[in-house]
């Protein structure tokens, strides 16, 4: 038994604050941000409005379009590192706004790659006979956690929620998946504070050595594509999509040359919501589903790299 994606969604907020907005706060343009990131504009959670309300948007979004009822999930697992509350978890939230009583819920927190790591754990959970619908959500108020002054992070990190139903087939959807992380580069990017260790004066924010964490990022997703392709025995030419973390357009570009593809076989959103961390893929990916790119039957390669360092890649046959 295998997994495939029934339906997928996403919800942006919004309010947009445009590169322009930033050129007026900050010493930057809106050129030079476009051509070192590819970023036009980011969306940013309204008063009030939180993660969770993000992933309700976007999951209930995703069930519609697999025609599936919210009491009919049997797994909840969302990916996010900006969660309303310590506890209850994100996904235990948003099972008492679905009402699917009863059913195992929790989070993620691997940073950029959570819904990577997410989808992994579901796709194993229907495999196993374990979950028969299982919603998987990235979502992200990463607005609360990004210094407005600090011109490195304010012009690349937004908010948005992105999801997907997965349910069981009898031929491969989610084909494989890989996942890794290497603790050893913590201090390139992280948060500054926490419960434990104690909350930052000033508030807990990102804090990301960017020229340090781009040459890691896009080593480490070569090698992925790598693996990837080799533990299934494909070619290159064998992808019809990639769908990448929304981070920068600069690692899209370089990784869709490592695997050959032209721009007009990516689906990029970068431009549209910056990074958005657990959210980018699939937001992205619901983009490509929804505007009629991606096809059933289309071989594609998800990838993400964040915070840890944490990254992974999932095949997938839609």
């Amino acid at each position: 038994m295998h997994s495939r994606i029934a339906g997928t969604g996403g919800y942006l907020p919004a309010a947009v604050l445009s590169n322009l907005d930033l050129e007026r706060r900050m010493d930057t343009t809106d050129a030079w941000i476009r051509e070192r990131t590819g970023i036009e504009r980011r969306h940013i959670v309204a008063p009030g409005e939180t993660t969770v309300d993000m992933a309700e948007h976007a999951a209930r979004a995703a069930l519609d379009a697999a025609g599936c009822r919210p009491e009919e999930c049997d797994l909840i697992i969302v990916g996010t590192c900006t969660p309303d509350l310590v506890f209850p978890n994100p996904g235990v939230m948003l099972q008492a706004r679905l009402g699917c009583r009863g059913v195992p819920a929790f989070s993620v927190e691997a940073a950029c790659s959570g819904f990577i790591y997410a989808l992994s754990m579901a796709d194993k959970f229907i495999r196993a006979g374990e979950a028969k619908r299982a919603l998987v959500v990235g979502a992200e108020s990463l607005s609360k956690i990004t210094d407005p002054n600090d011109r490195g992070t304010a012009i690349l990190f937004g908010d948005g929620a992105g999801a997907v139903v997965l349910v069981p087939d009898a031929d491969a959807g989610i084909v494989s998946t890989h996942l890794h992380a290497d603790g050893a580069y913590i201090e390139l990017l992280r948060a500054t504070g926490g419960v434990s260790a104690g909350h930052a004066p000033g508030g807990d924010i990102i804090r990301m050595a960017g020229a340090e964490v781009f040459k890691v990022a896009v080593t480490m997703l070569g090698r992925i594509v790598d693996e990837t392709l080799a533990a299934n025995g494909l070619e290159k030419s064998a992808i019809d999509w990639l769908v990448p973390h929304q981070a920068n357009i600069r690692i899209i570009q370089a990784t869709a040359k490592k695997l050959g593809l032209p721009l007009e076989r990516v689906i990029v959103t970068v431009q549209e919501h910056g990074n958005t961390s657990t959210a980018s893929v699939p937001l992205a990916l619901d983009v490509g589903v929804r505007d009629g790119r991606i096809k059933r039957g289309d071989l594609l390669l998800l990838e993400a790299f964040g915070g840890g360092f944490t990254w992974g890649s999932a095949l997938v046959r839609y």
